[in-house]
């Protein structure tokens, strides 16, 4: 079993050192440890660090590209390396990467497709209390939507099994975690958590701006995950409630034009139920066509993810028979 720990980067001169450093050298159940830098467009000298302490494989961006991104492009090198696991973890040394055999034990014993590791935010001392407020919520709202009860969605110190990484998507710019998640508990994939303590912090993110961007920006990716999943149950849900608001203003008009006899006084109320009513048929269509656009995104989804199995299980085998 192959595992290979991926590293994203930019301009971590200072710091690569300390993560390097501190990972690990045998795993139990682990044939293999390969460490990949992810350098997402460094202007210092990152590269040379990592390469003088003995790393050996590289993905390359030559401007930034983001989290995202560079998540994907490194889960395609090691995937197409012969990886059976992949750990994500920072290149500003906030996690503890000798938990990293922790964190793939429960993949390697099969009793889960993706681990995350729990920060226990609510320890983290630099962490405000809003911050803290906010990874809560947001937490939350990605349970919710994934069908979870994860205790730190937010968490990028992770690992995937070959299967689940087969099957994920990723789709936003700016940053996997959310996504992932959302997509991983609709796909039925199993997902684990350990409990983590964090190293101090070395720097400001440079993820985001500040908070409100950061909470602007999770949002949309929970959104959107969201969406591709459940259309109808939001365009459904709003086309039942519009129907209801526009129910209430015919039977006011009723009462008035056909008990009460004053049928010209009230027109205002039939045109309001009409006008709601209309919204109502809309939110349903829409939901429809969304339903079927996500039918026809599955459809895709498989058959992308034939195309995975394809394309790394050779390249697996390959990397096997020169390693034979």
């Amino acid at each position: 079993m192959i595992v290979f720990i991926q590293v994203p980067c930019l301009n971590e001169e200072d710091t690569l050192p300390l993560v390097l450093a501190s990972m690990p050298t045998t795993i139990p159940g682990v044939d293999k440890i390969e460490i990949l830098i992810i350098d997402d467009g460094s202007t210092d000298k990152t590269i040379a660090v990592a390469k003088r302490l003995g790393v050996k494989h590289f993905v390359k961006h030559t401007r930034n590209r983001g989290l995202a991104r560079s998540f994907h492009d490194g889960v395609n090198y090691a995937l197409a390396h012969g990886a059976d696991i992949v750990v994500n973890t920072d290149g500003d040394n906030q996690y503890p990467q000798e938990r990293i055999s922790n964190l793939v034990q429960p993949i390697i014993k099969g009793k889960a497709d993706m681990v995350i590791g729990d920060r226990q935010t609510h320890q983290i001392a630099h962490f405000s209390r809003f911050k803290k407020i906010m990874q809560r919520f947001g937490t939350y709202v990605v349970n919710q939507a994934a069908g979870s009860d994860l205790p730190d969605a937010a968490s990028g110190f992770r690992a995937y099994s070959r299967e689940s990484l087969y099957r994920l998507n990723i789709i936003t710019q700016f940053s996997y975690t959310m996504e992932t998640i959302v997509q991983a508990g609709n796909k039925h994939l199993r997902i684990a958590s350990i409990a983590i303590d964090t190293n101090p912090k070395t720097r400001e993110s440079r993820l985001f701006k500040n908070s409100w961007h950061h909470m602007t920006k999770s949002a949309e990716a929970i959104i959107r995950s969201y969406f591709m999943f459940k259309p109808f149950a939001f365009f459904g849900g709003m086309g039942l409630l519009l129907f209801i608001a526009g129910s209430i203003p015919f039977v006011s008009y009723g009462i008035n034009a056909l008990i009460i006899h004053h049928r010209g006084a009230h027109l205002q109320s039939l045109i309001l139920g009409v006008t709601l009513v209309t919204a109502s048929l809309l939110s349903f269509s829409l939901g429809v066509i969304a339903d079927l656009q996500r039918i026809n995104r599955v459809l895709h989804e498989d058959t992308l993810e034939r195309l995975k199995r394809l394309q790394f299980d050779k390249a697996k085998t390959t990397t096997k028979s020169k390693r034979s």
